[in-house]
């Protein structure tokens, strides 16, 4: 299976055999490029809910719901995963987006006296002196079957406010009354993960007295008196609850979410590009794995390069069908400039974690980190420790050491130790090692580059993904690869000093067995 580039929230299999079907939950806004063999898919495809309006408000109208079977995809396509974010206070969510299919982000909610705005599913109207708002649109713009329905209208004041519910996939936004506020209209169930679960719900109007419910689907309330809306539910896509009087605050959206299903054939490699978790088939008891961490980022001024994070392969790793493991992809180190650098962050399945690389040495500190593979050192000190904390096999390796005034020393790779530092010059990242659990080779966890005086050589980055130092005067030096988890090269000492390069980040495979 071609790289899983993406964010994830879960991966589901059903069934066993020769295939299996999968199921994956997008978070946030990523890749998914489609495996080999798959050429449709089913589809939940859910916009990021509005916020509710400010002041006697309306509710946030949920974002737009839509779902559908036999998605044509095209094997080895990267797809764009759109994940839209909730609409902060008076303020409409974000679309999600998978491949052809666009759900559009809610309508916030109206303030006072303002009508709620268009949306996957409109905002609710706000109260009035005289006469309230009136709701949003839903099912903006027009898609069949609709993506959502309208916001409830407010009502204009006697005594008390109350204003109109946000439309939910389901229901439209319940309209106020005098002195009593609408409740948000109710979400859409899907069952895409074998479990039936309600998204989409409108954000309830606000009320001088006590506040409406959201829709089910995790829509916010209204606020009560002078209180604020309350938020809607994480990665449901559902509206935020209006607020009340005197400039009572909205509920911010919920943000959106991206669910897919298809069927894959038995022994597919799954690459995990960010955290996730993961549900053991049924019929699986093993599995092959490759864990490896974040970079570290490199040291400013000739400082140290980044150790690369730490490189665990192995075959059959015992799992338990129907367990959720918890799948933690490390990101890479901050670089330094004039911060001082830091380590890379681990990534871990089940019982395998692999430390995050160490940081390299910098002006700052001076001292290199310890990880996965160390960082190399700055101004004469050694390099970090790598295999940091001990594994065997070893997941790394040591980082070279720095010249007082002069280049810094090499992270260490997966392969291999970095070199110290050969004067002025920048010393070269200690080597990665290759990996064909995917089926091809593929080189991880090179470490970053040392820094360099202005006007000697740059070191280069070791083989799989570590950064080089400053490629000329002035520069930089170069980031870690991206899901390589290589260490960042380090910064030149030039005219001023030059920053040093982030640390890539990790990646996590898994084979079925």
């Amino acid at each position: 299976m071609s790289g899983i580039h993406l964010a994830l929230l879960g991966n589901f299999f059903v069934g066993g055999g020769s295939t299996y079907t999968v199921v994956q939950r997008f978070l946030a806004t990523g890749t998914w490029t489609a495996p080999t063999g798959v050429t449709a898919v089913e589809y939940l495809v859910v916009g990021g809910g509005g916020g509710g309006g400010t002041n006697v408000a309306g509710g946030g109208g949920a974002g737009g719901f839509r779902t559908g079977t036999g998605l044509s995809v095209t094997a080895g396509t990267a797809y764009t995963v759109t994940v839209g974010s909730g609409g902060a206070a008076a303020s409409n969510g974000s679309n999600s987006v998978f491949s052809t299919i666009t759900s559009t982000g809610g309508g916030k909610g109206g303030g006072y006296g303002v009508a709620g705005s268009n949306g996957g599913s409109g905002g609710g109207g706000g109260s009035g002196a005289s006469s309230g708002g009136a709701g949003g649109s839903g099912n903006t713009p027009s898609v069949s079957p609709s993506q959502g329905s309208n916001g409830g209208a407010g009502a204009g004041q006697s005594g008390n406010h109350g204003a109109g519910g946000g439309g939910g996939a389901s229901a439209v936004g319940t309209s106020a009354s005098t002195g009593v506020a609408g409740a948000g209209g109710t979400g859409t169930a899907s069952s895409i993960t074998g479990s039936s679960v309600t998204y989409a719900g409108g954000g309830g109007g606000a009320a001088t007295g006590t506040g409406a419910s959201g829709g089910a689907g995790g829509g916010g309330g209204g606020g009560s008196g002078q209180g604020a809306g309350t938020a809607g539910t994480t990665n449901r896509g559902s509206g935020g609850g209006g607020g009340a009087e005197n400039n009572g605050v909205g509920g911010a959206g919920g943000s959106g979410i991206v669910i897919i299903k298809y069927t894959v054939a038995a022994q597919t490699v799954f690459v995990f590009n960010s955290t996730t978790e993961w549900i053991c088939p049924t019929g699986v008891t093993s599995v092959d794995y490759l864990v490896v961490a974040g970079g570290g980022g490199a040291g400013w001024c000739r400082g140290g390069g980044g150790g690369a994070g730490g490189f665990r392969t192995g075959t059959a790793l015992s799992v338990t069908p129907g367990t959720a493991y918890t799948v933690t992809v490390g990101g890479g180190g901050n670089a330094g400039g004039p911060a001082v650098a830091t380590n890379g962050s681990n990534s871990t399945f089940s019982t395998i974690t692999s430390n995050g690389g160490g940081k390299g040495g910098d002006a700052p500190s001076n001292s290199a980190g310890a990880g996965g593979s160390g960082g190399g050192g700055a101004y004469g000190y050694s390099g970090g420790a790598g295999n940091t904390p001990s594994t065997s096999p070893s997941q790394g390796n040591n980082g070279g050491s720095g010249i007082p005034g002069a280049g810094g020393g090499g992270g260490g790779g997966a392969g291999a130790a970095g070199a110290s530092a050969p004067g002025p010059g920048g010393a070269n990242g200690g080597n990665g090692t290759a990996s064909s659990i995917t089926g091809a080779s593929v080189t991880y966890a090179g470490g970053g580059a040392g820094g360099c005086e202005a006007n000697a050589p740059s070191g280069t980055g070791g083989s799989g993904g570590g950064g080089g130092s400053g490629p000329a005067a002035d520069t930089a030096g170069v980031a870690g690869t991206a899901n390589l988890g290589g260490g960042g090269g380090g910064g030149r000492n030039s005219a001023s000093c030059q920053n040093g390069g982030a640390g890539g980040s990790g990646i996590v495979i898994l084979k079925l067995n």
